[in-house]
């Protein structure tokens, strides 16, 4: 994309919907009016107040709307066909996604031309935002209607800094699974530069799923996660890394504006009014919700129908008004629901309600926002009892109208809103005398403790309005990638990463002696992992780090692998000088010269019966392959469940016991490979050859596996021991994946041509 092809705005929102709906008259005119949704109620004053642009679908299929001013911010349409709306919103977003993000309450749908839709959808708003955004804008993309965008945008517009914030939950693996595109969703998030979640579980159930589908390398930060990846250059020649910062962000409201119009007389008028239309001396107990099966709406139904039939109230102690907006008609499951609740409401209506008295007063349509807010006011009791919800703002709407410091909130546990409003009657809604026991208790429920709750949940309420919630997630994106971008090039420079302090020094005092010898582990260490082993490839940092050390005089370099010398070859892009060894030390290639110590001991027959039982171990497994070595074999399983996993290694120890195999195979396990050798090489016996081979005076060498341990035990105190990752070990140095790595092999590079 060239300069005159970049947009002039700095800020940018990306979502399915505008915050604006359209009206068209017979005239052909058309009118625009603010779109229902938490979201928009979210984002639209942050956009306003930064003279942004909003990038998203208009509201009405076949539309061609150009873009225009409108408050404070530029609204960008993109355009969507009756087809697009039918397989990528209702069905993939809306039949696919919705379901298995929210606990496959009703079961999700699978179909490849939703997913092809999706796709083509996704690269349709990831064209417009880059369009529109100033060079080095901030892009903020919204939602799981577009997961894709993050990352098709990153190809397009490498500069901008991209944020993505998902609603709704994100769910275990165990479901998360079930999705055919699920690595494409993970990868799709990992182009942004901030991954956003409403709550701490719902992050940690994303980076798990990073980790289990993709080869990027993760750690825990302060308050998040890290994940590490390679992605494509501009020019599709390469890969780059990309750091993006995974953190947990909830969501709020304008605390403000919901006070503002509590306190405003027209607003207070209608909210006696309802009163008044209810009866005096009725509680009256509110529940507001887009018509969705995950709201919870029929449970909340059902415990307020039985009360009514246990005598625990009248329809003169109180009312249930539920406020059901019209949602996503034309998907079946919605208008199944619509059935039952209407149905539910009939049947109490029609067995308690009075001359004078309504049990159920049922709204199936959306209200202006200042009629929500002289509810609320209205409301002794807001009922808020979803199912599984991202956040829910009509909890803490509810919490900001009562400016009056009176009502009971009574809030689901399965809610991000009931992490921070404690003071909440926090209720399961798969309780139903639960429910109706916290329903009761609301209704008797003393002054005194109404208010005290009350001032509790609005002062929380007030420690993260929108404007906090914002400017947290948009500070994150400012710390989380300083732009050091090329465009021309598209080259990423990744902020330089702080050596310890302890580190540092010894690799001063390595980078001093006569002659060092480099080894590095590869899968794990200077490449992040991958599903398909020939796909791996080492970080351009880390390469050129090797080349710039393997430049040095009386400076050895040396990839010690437990792969074997062939898969080395595929995956490895380095000149012959740097030495290769294979297979945990099996076999060693030293300045072209192989060495295989030990392969002429093995008993060939005997490799082969070996072999024999780990392909029955595999058979019909998905993900675990066999790798046939000089001396021995790995199950690989990195692509496998953990399930497989554990029945592949089952399988494979059955065997050898079988075969009587058992006492003369040693086992080495690795990260999800399990190693069957017939003769004992290690890295420790590889770099002890290495060293007495070249005549080295001292050795660095970093490694992530337990089978990295045997090389630090061969380590002497003048050598440098460095583990990459997690987990117990004998290196005196710890690093947190291969991007920390490639810095700490840059860096010994830096002070070994220091000492020239």
């Amino acid at each position: 994309m060239n300069g005159n092809e970049i947009g002039r705005h700095d800020f940018v929102v990306v979502s399915n919907r505008l915050p604006l709906d359209v009206t068209l008259a017979a005239d052909g005119s058309r009118t625009f009016s603010q779109s229902p949704g938490g979201l928009v109620t979210a984002l639209e004053p942050v956009v306003r107040e930064r003279r942004g642009a909003w990038v998203g679908w208009i509201g009405e299929p076949d539309l061609g709307v150009e873009p225009f001013d409108e408050s404070g911010m530029r609204i960008v349409p993109v355009a969507l066909g009756r087809e697009d709306l039918e397989r990528y919103y209702e069905g993939f977003s809306n039949d696919t996604l919705w379901p298995l993000y929210h606990d496959v309450i009703v079961p999700p749908t699978y179909h490849r031309e939703w997913w092809d839709r999706y796709r083509a959808v996704n690269a349709r708003f990831a064209a417009a935002a880059a369009a529109v955004a100033a060079r080095h804008a901030v892009v903020w993309v919204h939602d799981y209607q577009l997961q894709l965008v993050p990352r098709l945008l990153r190809e397009l517009r490498p500069d901008v800094t991209i944020g993505y914030f998902h609603h709704v939950p994100f769910p275990p693996s165990g479901i998360f699974a079930q999705l055919p595109w699920r690595t494409e969703i993970v990868e799709g998030l990992l182009g942004a530069d901030v991954i956003g979640f409403q709550r701490t579980a719902d992050a940690a159930n994303y980076v798990t799923a990073v980790r289990r589908l993709t080869t990027a390398a993760t750690r825990q930060i302060p308050k998040g996660w890290e994940a590490v990846a390679s992605l494509r250059s501009p020019d599709g020649a390469s890969s780059v890394p990309h750091r993006a910062i995974v953190r947990a962000f909830p969501i709020s409201i304008d605390v403000a504006e919901y006070e503002r119009l509590a306190e405003d007389p027209a607003v207070r008028a209608r909210a006696a009014e309802i009163r008044a239309s209810f009866g005096e001396g009725r509680k009256i107990v509110l529940g507001v919700d887009r018509l969705d099966y995950t709201k919870g709406i029929a449970h909340r139904i059902k415990a307020f129908g039985e009360l009514l039939e246990d005598g625990a109230i009248t329809v003169d102690d109180a009312v249930l008004i539920q406020v059901a907006s019209p949602s996503r008609e034309r998907v079946y499951a919605y208008q199944q629901l619509r059935d039952e609740v209407e149905l539910m409401v009939g049947r109490i209506n029609g067995a308690f309600q009075t001359i004078e008295h309504r049990a159920v007063s049922y709204h199936h349509h959306s209200y202006p926002r200042e009629e929500m807010v002289a509810m609320y006011l209205a409301a002794d009791i807001a009922l808020v009892t979803p199912l599984r919800d991202g956040m829910n703002l009509v909890a803490k709407e509810y919490v900001a109208a009562r400016v009056d410091g009176d009502g009971v909130l009574i809030l689901s546990e399965f809610t991000g809103a009931a992490d921070e409003l404690r003071k909440a009657v926090i209720v399961n809604p798969h309780d139903i005398a639960g429910l109706k026991e916290a329903l009761v208790a609301a209704i008797g429920m003393p002054e005194a403790e109404r208010r005290s709750r009350m001032r509790s949940l609005r002062r929380r309420l007030k420690e993260n309005d929108v404007a906090h919630w914002a400017e947290d997630f948009l500070d994150a994106c400012a710390v989380a990638r300083t732009p050091v971008v090329d465009v021309a090039t598209g080259e990423i420079t990744l902020p330089r990463l702080e050596i310890p302090e302890e580190l540092e020094a010894a690799l001063r005092e390595l980078a001093s002696r006569p002659s060092v010898l480099v080894a590095v582990d590869f899968d794990g260490t200077i490449a992040p992992f991958s599903e398909d082993p020939d796909r791996s490839r080492m970080l351009g940092r880390a390469r050129g780090a090797l080349l710039a050390l393997a430049a040095q005089p009386r400076t050895r370099v040396a990839v010690v692998s437990g792969r074997s010398l062939e898969s080395l070859g595929i995956v490895l892009d380095l000149p012959p000088e740097i030495i290769r060894v294979g297979s945990h030390g099996a076999e060693l290639s030293v300045d072209g010269r192989v060495i295989t110590p030990s392969a002429e001991r093995i008993d060939l027959a005997e490799l082969d019966r070996l072999a024999a039982v780990l392909a029955t171990a595999a058979h019909d497994l998905p993900g675990v392959w066999v790798e046939r070595k000089p001396v021995g074999l790995a199950l690989h399983s990195r692509a496998a469940t953990l399930h497989v996993e554990a029945r592949a290694r089952d399988r494979a120890l059955h065997g050898l016991e079988a075969n009587g195999m058992a006492d003369r195979v040693l086992l080495r396990e690795g990260k999800r490979v399990l190693e069957f050798s017939l003769w004992a090489s290690t890295k420790g016996d590889a770099i002890d050859e290495l060293r007495g081979l070249l005549g080295v005076d001292a050795v660095f060498f970093v490694g992530d596996d337990v089978t990295d341990e045997d090389g630090f035990g061969a380590l002497g105190p003048d050598d440098v021991p460095v583990k990459c990752g997690e987990g117990e070990t004998l290196a005196r140095f710890r690093v947190a994946d291969p991007v920390e790595v490639a810095r700490v092999l840059e860096r010994l590079a830096e002070l070994r041509a220091d000492e020239r």
